[in-house]
């Protein structure tokens, strides 16, 4: 029963990890940039999926690897959309 928590969280990260690979398909220095972080949330999805698993029955420890779950991912994509809006050139849009 323990252990469909864990999978879930990872069955999430594999779209993000697939998003990885096809945005950086270009080559550019934006398309990278885009397919790095992709790349950082699906480790998040990953790492807090091995997380959770370890945390067993203790839900103090789940609770806490959910909520550095929610702020890494969330981080992660406001990073995302301030990089899309840089543009390709690197200056800032108005």
């Amino acid at each position: 029963m323990n252990v469909y928590a864990p999978l879930i969280i990872a069955a999430t990260g594999i779209p993000a990890l697939c998003f990885a690979v096809w945005s950086g398909r270009p080559g550019t220095a934006h398309a990278r940039g885009m397919g790095l972080r992709w790349a950082l949330i699906a480790l998040c999805m990953f790492v807090a999926a091995t997380g959770v698993y370890l945390a067993g029955d203790n839900r103090n420890i789940a609770y806490g690897v959910i909520i550095a779950l929610v702020v890494a991912v969330n981080a992660l994509g406001i990073s995302l959309v301030l990089h899309l809006r840089r543009g390709n050139n690197g200056a800032p849009r108005r």
